[in-house]
C-alpha cells in the first residue's frame, strides 16, 4: 500500500534517493514540521467555501500551537468561515511550503484542523502577540485561528536546512 505522506511502498526502509537518483520524498514528524514553518510567512488556507472548494494564500504566524491569520470583517473569507453556531469550528487544510527548484529541494507542512474567529478581547490580546501583519491592504483586524488537529509533512532532496537558511 502507498504511503499517504511519501507515495513510497510502506514497511520499507527509507531512502534518500531512487535507484534512478531522483530524490524520494522523506516523511517529516511533527516537531520538524513545526520547526519548518515557525518563521511564520505565507500559507495557503483551504476549505470548501459557498461556490465550492477554495485555497487563498494568508500571511501566517505559529502562536500557541495555533496558526493565526487575519482578514477583514464581511469579507468572503469572514463570511465563508463564519458557522452562525456559537463555538462551532469550520474544518480546514492550510499548507505552508519552500520550494528550491535549482537544487530539486523542497518541503511542505500539511495541517488540518478546525478554524475559528477570534472573539473575545482577552484572545484578541493574546493573538496580537504573535504579530501577524496581512500583506493586502485595507483594515484587517479580524483574527482567526487554526486549532490543528492533524500536523504531517515531507522533504525531497538535500539535508534539513538549518534555521538560519530560511
Amino acid at each position: 500500500m502507498a504511503d499517504d505522506m511519501t507515495g513510497a511502498e510502506s514497511g520499507g526502509a527509507s531512502e534518500r534517493e531512487s535507484g534512478g537518483g531522483a530524490p524520494v520524498p522523506e516523511a517529516l514528524d511533527e516537531a520538524e514540521c513545526l520547526r519548518l514553518i515557525s518563521p511564520g510567512g505565507i500559507g495557503r488556507l483551504a476549505y470548501l467555501g459557498r461556490y465550492g472548494p477554495t485555497i487563498l494564500p494568508v500571511n501566517y504566524r505559529l502562536h500557541e500551537g495555533t496558526i493565526v491569520f487575519r482578514t477583514a470583517h464581511d469579507s468572503p473569507t469572514d463570511e465563508d468561515l463564519r458557522t452562525g453556531i456559537a463555538d462551532a469550528d469550520y474544518k480546514v487544510a492550510f499548507e505552508i511550503d519552500e520550494l528550491r527548484p535549482e537544487t530539486r529541494e523542497a518541503w511542505s507542512v500539511l495541517i488540518q484542523g478546525s478554524v475559528r474567529h477570534v472573539e473575545s478581547e482577552d484572545e484578541r490580546a493574546s493573538v496580537r502577540e504573535s504579530g501577524v501583519e496581512p500583506w493586502a491592504g485595507g483594515a484587517r483586524e479580524l483574527y482567526l485561528r487554526i486549532q490543528p488537529t492533524r500536523i504531517t509533512g515531507r522533504r525531497i532532496g538535500g539535508k534539513p536546512p538549518a534555521a538560519a537558511d530560511r
